[in-house]
């Protein structure tokens, strides 16, 4: 199985991925994926999280209509093992692949995707333009919101959580509480 190191993961994301928007996202579902192995007793596996979670969209911007389609050839290309090209395709699972999420990794990953992305909008809404003064009682008011962050799936979310076995209050707040924690650190990347 072909191994790659973050800083190769990072080269790789910006070969196929110039928009900021789509490196921020990238960057932030690294971070929490991140928080997610230490918080569930993942810590060995910390970093390889991170990379599945920056890898994640590796063909989105490219190749929008092929997401997760085309993953898989471009970290072939790459190196990388099966084993993580199994998990960044199975984000896509039941909207463009049948690769369905077994380990928790590739279960918290389907789980926070959309939801990062739904949150940062949040964010952006605020005065701080900020995660870390937000709290679960405003993030799901934007949530309940159809209008607010369209493109970011609710039944995926909630799917996710129901993968976890998890209540949604509980995805929500721990993603939350994850994409505050590191937020000083994107944004220092993103300078």
């Amino acid at each position: 199985m072909g191994s790659i190191t973050r800083d190769e993961a990072l080269a790789l994301l910006g070969k196929y991925n110039k928009d900021p928007f789509h490196i921020r996202h990238a960057l932030t579902v690294e971070a929490v994926m991140k928080w997610f192995a230490r918080e569930l007793g993942y810590e060995n596996e910390e970093e390889y999280w991170g990379i599945v979670g920056l890898l994640h969209d590796i063909d989105f911007e490219m190749y929008p209509d092929e997401h997760c389609l085309k993953a898989p050839e471009l970290l072939r290309e790459a190196g990388v093992g099966e084993d993580l090209i199994r998990s960044v395709v199975s984000h896509g699972y039941g909207i463009t692949t049948d690769v369905s999420p077994e380990h928790e990794m590739e279960k918290v990953l389907y789980a926070v995707d959309e939801l990062t992305g739904l949150i940062w909008a949040a964010a952006l809404m605020r005065p701080s333009k900020s995660t870390k003064d937000m709290n679960l009682k405003s993030l799901k008011k934007k949530y309940k919101s159809k209008s607010f962050a369209a493109g970011c799936s609710r039944e995926i979310i909630e799917q996710g959580a129901e993968m976890l076995g998890w209540e949604l209050d509980k995805l929500l707040t721990i993603t939350l509480q994850a994409m505050a924690a590191s937020e000083d650190e994107i944004n220092r990347q993103m300078e």
